[in-house]
């Protein structure tokens, strides 16, 4: 099979629907919350890309700026009325305040699915026990997760984690047991520590041995996905249910449609040139602006995704730092009709995106692992705005 313009090393595969609650997933793929991309624009352009295929996650809203009616967050939970379902991140540390935030969702009819955030390894984070610091508090974890299924009603609950801490205190298989007990609706696993940020590999050992720890609901595999193929060979190899695509897909919003076509097992499309992306970037930075209600504060939006859209293509320097400053759409299309728009898709340039840190000394709150059912240390200063994990 040609997959994305060269011949795939993996033959087809059409994986089971994955189900959550009432919705039907096919194929089973779902774009990974990060905060400050996967806004409304972005999630439409990946759905596009897919056919409307896949399940397409906001970024992650503060359940106390929700409950507090913020206004930046009440336009962060706006959905287009051809997103379906509608589906919610959130993230939050009291379980109090969780519950009013699904409550509220619920009562307003604002979601069609809601997952819980419990991966994110920042130290601004993790120092206030929030994160993937907050399973390793079994009982707080089992508190959240009991607050947020009863206030949801018929929406289903699911969850995102990490492996855990670090090596010395890993936490997902504790955690997946208690989000089944709880009745939360599927778990994704992001297969690393929060030490480990996003260095390393990926550990989808992890995920296979917690898809045999739960097999009561779906378990979804997360991390190291830069290709179709990359998404197949995990389902392959750990025995998951769905795949989360995060980092793979910064300035790729075309991925989602490869993986449709890798697991239908239909020709995907040759991969894009310079020519394409260009394309693919101006109507990103025009869905931001008219998003955002100003066309330059779209543009800077924009800025950010710049180096990943051009990743591998020969882009000298200085252009690349001239297109990163650009303030309108006509600015931003004259510095990209400057390059050689002929250029193929560069080798190589479907490998790691984004942040590779890793080795990361976890920052906790005093006394954080003395005692893992001990519910105490997490203050509402916990919630902060920032990348899903």
């Amino acid at each position: 099979m040609r997959h994305n313009g060269v011949m795939t090393t993996l033959a087809p595969a059409t994986p089971a629907p994955l189900t959550i609650g009432p919705h039907t997933v096919q194929p089973p793929v779902v774009l990974a919350p990060m905060a400050g991309i996967t806004n409304a624009p972005f999630r439409t352009l990946c759905r596009e890309f897919s056919g409307g295929k896949g399940l397409f996650v906001s970024e992650m809203i503060t359940t106390r700026a929700l409950v507090e009616r913020n206004e930046k967050t009440m336009q962060l939970i706006h959905f287009d009325e051809s997103e379906k379902p509608r589906s919610i991140q959130l993230y939050g540390v009291d379980p109090v305040t969780v519950g009013k935030a699904v409550r509220m969702i619920a009562e307003e009819d604002r979601a069609d699915h809601i997952d819980l955030n419990f991966g994110c390894p920042v130290p601004k984070v993790t120092r206030k026990g929030g994160g993937s610091a907050l399973p390793f508090k079994r009982n707080l974890l089992r508190a959240i997760l009991r607050e947020a299924v009863s206030g949801a009603g018929e929406i289903p609950v699911t969850m995102k984690m990490r492996k855990g801490i670090n090596d010395d205190h890993l936490t997902y298989l504790d955690a997946g047991r208690i989000a089944v007990e709880e009745g939360v609706t599927a778990i994704a696993l992001h297969g690393r520590t929060a030490a480990q940020h996003y260095g390393g590999t990926a550990d989808w050992d992890a995920i296979a041995r917690l898809k045999e720890h739960v097999p009561e609901i779906p378990v979804l595999g997360n991390g190291d996905i830069w290709s179709a193929d990359d998404a197949v060979r995990m389902m392959r190899e750990t025995g998951c249910d769905g795949v989360v695509v995060g980092r793979g897909c910064l300035g790729r919003p075309w991925l989602f449609g490869d993986l449709v076509s890798v697991f239908e097992g239909t020709e995907g499309p040759a991969a894009p040139t310079l020519r394409e992306v260009a394309a693919v970037m101006v109507r990103h930075a025009q869905l931001l602006g008219e998003w955002i209600g100003d066309e330059a504060r779209g543009v800077i939006d924009f800025r950010k995704h710049v180096a990943w859209y051009l990743k591998g293509f020969a882009v000298g320097s200085e252009m690349r730092k001239r297109l990163a400053i650009t303030s309108s759409l006509a600015e931003l299309e004259a510095g990209l009709h400057e390059l050689d728009l002929d250029q193929a898709w560069p080798v190589g340039a479907d490998g790691p995106r984004g942040r590779t840190s890793g080795n990361n000394r976890v920052v906790l709150p005093d006394g954080w692992l003395n005692d893992p059912y001990d519910c105490a240390g997490v203050g509402a200063d916990a919630e902060l705005d920032t990348s899903g994990g």
